[in-house]
Parts: C-alpha cells; structure tokens; sequence
C-alpha cells in the first residue's frame, strides 16, 4: 500500500513547509523510492491564477496548464515527481467540486456539511495519487494550525490515517522555536501550543522539524520531546541556512530524519548516496566568476513574485561555475530615472514575464539598454513582447508601435491579442496554459543551446507576436528562431549580431532545476560570464591627479 507523509505547519507562516517537503521527497527518491508530491491550499480561490503576486507570489504553471501554488516550483526542482492538477487543491476546487455534486443530486437530499461531505472530498484527492507503482505520498497543508481555513484539511488528515491505517501515514510538524535576545534563550513554548491545538483535534506528530536561528540543545530537545509526546530522535532541528537553499536536505540527512521516516513506515529503501549532491554544494562554495544580472521586472520588492526565475539563474550559475549576484531593478524606477543610472556595468540585462501597463516603458527602456550596448538580453514572455516593441520603434522605425495590450489603438500592433481570447471575458484559468511544442531554426543560437531542433515549454500569456510584421523584423535583423509547429505562433526571437540577445514567448524557469539547468539560462548566464571576462580585461582609465 502508498505510504503517505503529511507535512503542516505551526506558530508563524512562511517557515519553508514547501522547500521542506521537496526535500524530503528528494531523498526518499534518492533511496530509490517512488514519490509524488501535493500541495492543499486553504484559500478559497479556485487556483492562484487571478491572485496578486504581491500577495501570493509566482502562479507555477504545469505541464497539463493547471496553475498551481509556487511550492510546486520546489517540488519540481527538488524531485522527478511527476505534477499534475491532482497535485495542488484549494478550498475553492474542494468546495466548487462538492456543490457541483449537490446541484447534479449525488447526495440524495442529505443536508451538505463539511462534515462528512467537504472532508471526504479532501480524503478523495488525497488518494487520487496513490497507486501500485507509488511509494509515498507527500501532501503539504498549507496555512498555519490554528487558522480557521485549514481546519477541514486536518479533520481530513487526521479522518485519513484511520481509512488507510496508521501505520501507513507519517505527520510532520514543523515548527518555530525563537530566540529571545533579551533573555539569551531559545523558546520552546510556541512550538508546545502548536502541537497542543494539533493533538486536540487528534493528530499526534510523528516528527517535529523545528526553524531555529540556533542550535537546539540537548536540554532543549527533551524539553520539546516531553511537551510534545515525541521520542528525543523526532525532534529534528532545522536551523535556519544563510548560504543556500540547497543545503535543507543535508540538515535533514545530518538529524537522520530520512532513515527514521524510512524506519517508521517500512519502506524497503536502499542506501543513500548524495554526492551528486554535495557536488552541487561545491561548486555553489567555490565559483571562478562572479558576475551581476539585472532583472528588471514589475514586482521586483517581491522576491517571490519572481521565485523560479532566480532559482533559475542560480542553476545557470551552478552549470557556469559562477556566482550570480542579482539587482532586482524596478521598471518603474527605470522610467523615473533612466537605464544608464541603474544598469550601468551589470553583465547581463533579464526581463521577465507580467501583466498591466504600469512599468512597460520602463522595461522596453531596459531592452533597448542592452541591445545597443551589447548587454546579452534575455526576455521571457511579457520581456519577448517588449523586445518586440523596442525593436519595432527604434530599429525598424514603426513610431507609436506597441502591444494592444497597452494600447488598442496603435498605429503598428506587433503584439496582438490570440484569435481564440477575443471573445474570452474570464479571466481564471483562460490563459494559452501549459506545454507546447516547438520547432528551432537549424544552427540558431536557440538550438545551440538546446542541442535539437525540437522542444515542449510551458506558456502563460494571451499576446502574440504579430505576424503580419514578421518579413518587416527579418529584414532588419531580428530572426525569429523558433515557432510553434505549423509555423503560425512565434515562440523565440534572436538578434544574431549581438553578443546574446534571446526572447521567449514561453517560460523556461518552470524546467529548470539545481542538477540541470535549464540550457537557455545557461546560455544566457555563460554570455554574461564572457562579457564580464571581456570588460575586466580592458584597461580602465584613471583619473587625473
């Protein structure tokens, strides 16, 4: 039978449940089990698609087009797990799914309540990625104990391991312990009350990984394993990591939590072996460059909002043996005071995906920075529409060009609206969503770098480049390299007389991961790295006395 792993949090928000569970569905694969990954969200919305990115961050767009929290992006980065819409619900879908069963009469008139009904929906997604041939199943809550929105995801937990036995389910806590500066201890007695509200509604950890900015002593480990009715071993510390992300799974290895999960559910797992891994770890430690990106982006005060995109670069800088400092430059704040003031001497200009006018000038003005200055260029979605306009209007001499996004009425719409969205008024879930294949140009950069002429990448966008303009953009030095397969979508765009100048329709950070970088950030960051190399070469002038 599927093992199933639980993974809630308590006493704040934020403690990295997500990157915790990843990594523990990193090493269950890594002693050669089978695990899927899953995520609960206790908001109401149907999916993060329509949510602000100030408030929720990056929508993580799948492979099948579902939109699902950005806690998949660790999953996907940290695991093979195979994601599916099956792994990410709301309360939104959970309850959508239980009133479209009410309305068709598939309760026979029983008065609908969350419990049994809400509950044994929950229960019903849990399984759905259980199988023969899966192992373990590791379903993240999220939210906080306590909160009123995750109760009916407990109740489902909790209801869960009486269907299935308890010993096929495993609960993880994890939790805060905060130091007082002021008393000059660690406290202990937040993480008591969050396992207590846990054990009043009948789920026992089995394990609590406890957020600590110090160490835990032994003193304080009894202290925590008494309170909170757990043997000495399941209190595992997960003190917090100034260097990496990278280096959780190690933490994790170092307190043994693997081989007790390992232990404690049966699992006949192999022997772990993560010097792929430690690997990774040096070459993090020990780069032979060190080189600045500029991401200039609508959301840039939100480190999340762009989450994958910086992971990304970091896994580029991994592959290039570079370390990746990244300037999180304001678009808006390139309108007020100009590219020359705020990208001056970064190795590498990327502009990322969004939605909305507000800071578009902003970032066509960073586009046009990079071209003329020979800065490699790298645009993703929203950053291909830009460079499409900046070329449009500066190179080509298309005055008032622009994206009917912005400005309906343009003179020369290079980017316009998809036939198949005109008559869209949704906006959840409307989107050209998910995988697409495309072709490459043979012998283009793209497919230098891909090493084929024939790839699948994930979209999230409504505007397209323009097809009428595309003999008009050739003619004057814009290639576009690759297309969707019958030719009518353009997918990328280079300027081949540039050192590298490279725009996607698409979202190659969604594919991307610390032991395989995705090839297009890798190009991009090894372009940067070259620039770097060329301009510390070069003597600098010295003022006069």
């Amino acid at each position: 039978m599927t093992k199933h792993i639980f993974v809630t949090g308590g006493v704040v928000s934020s403690l990295g449940k997500g990157l915790t569970s990843a990594s523990i569905g990193m090493l269950l694969e890594n002693r050669g089990l089978s695990v899927r990954m899953q995520k609960l969200d206790p908001y109401i919305n149907v999916d993060p698609g329509t949510m602000s990115p100030y408030q929720h961050g990056e929508v993580y767009v799948l492979d099948d087009g579902s939109e699902t929290d950005l806690d998949l992006g660790h999953y996907e980065r940290f695991t093979n797990s195979p994601l599916t819409r099956h792994s990410n619900y709301t309360t939104g879908q959970i309850y959508q799914s239980v009133i479209n069963k009410e309305r068709r009469g598939e309760f026979l008139g029983q008065t609908v309540q969350v419990i049994p009904h809400i509950t044994n929906e929950i229960k019903q997604v849990l399984g759905k990625l259980a199988g023969e041939d899966v192992d373990v199943v590791i379903t993240e809550i999220g939210g906080t104990v306590g909160d009123i929105e995750s109760q009916p995801f407990l109740e489902a937990i909790r209801q869960y391991s009486l269907d299935v036995g308890k010993e096929n389910c495993v609960y993880i806590h994890l939790t805060l312990v905060p130091y007082l500066k002021a008393a000059g201890e660690l406290k202990t007695k937040p993480t008591q009350h969050s396992v207590g509200q846990l054990r009043q509604i009948g789920i026992q950890p089995d394990f609590l990984i406890c957020r600590t900015e110090r160490s835990l002593n032994h003193d304080e480990r009894a202290k925590i394993a008494l309170f909170c009715n757990v043997p000495v071993e399941a209190v595992i510390e997960e003190k917090d990591k100034d260097f990496s992300i990278y280096e959780v799974p190690v933490s994790l290895v170092e307190n043994k939590l693997d081989e007790l999960i390992v232990r404690r559910l049966g699992l006949p797992a192999k022997k772990l072996d993560l010097d792929h891994w430690h690997d990774l770890l040096h070459r993090l430690r020990n780069p032979k460059h060190e080189i600045s990106i500029a991401v200039v982006g609508k959301y840039a005060e939100h480190h999340d909002a762009y989450k994958s995109i910086y992971e990304s670069l970091d896994h580029a800088g991994i592959e290039n043996l570079a370390q990746v400092r990244i300037q999180r430059i304001h678009s808006e704040a390139v309108e007020r005071e100009g590219p020359e003031r705020l990208l001056a001497g970064v190795d590498g200009i990327l502009v990322p995906g969004g939605f909305g006018e507000r800071g578009i000038e902003g970032k066509i003005e960073a586009v046009r920075f990079a071209r003329e200055r020979g800065i490699p260029y790298f645009g993703i979605c929203l950053g291909m529409q830009c460079a499409v306009v900046e070329f449009a209007r500066n190179v080509i001499g298309l005055a008032g060009a622009n994206s009917t996004e912005f400005h309906k009425d343009t003179p020369h719409p290079v980017i316009c609206l998809l036939d198949e969205q005109k008559t869209i008024t949704d906006k959840g879930g409307t989107m050209r969503l998910g995988a697409q294949p495309a072709k490459l140009t043979p012998d283009s950069r793209v497919a230098e770098a891909y090493g084929r002429e024939e790839i699948s990448e994930r979209h999230r966008h409504r505007y397209e480049f323009n097809n009428v303009y595309r003999q008009q953009f050739a003619a004057n030095g814009m290639n576009v390299t690759g297309t969707s397969p019958d030719g009518s979508l353009v997918e990328i765009i280079e300027v081949p007389d540039h050192p590298w100048f490279v725009a996607v329709q698409f979202h190659p950070e969604f594919k991307s991961q610390p032991t395989r970088a995705h090839p297009l950030f890798a190009g991009f960051v090894a372009a940067a790295v070259a620039r770097h190399g060329q301009r510390s070469e070069q003597p600098q002038e010295v003022d006069s006395p």
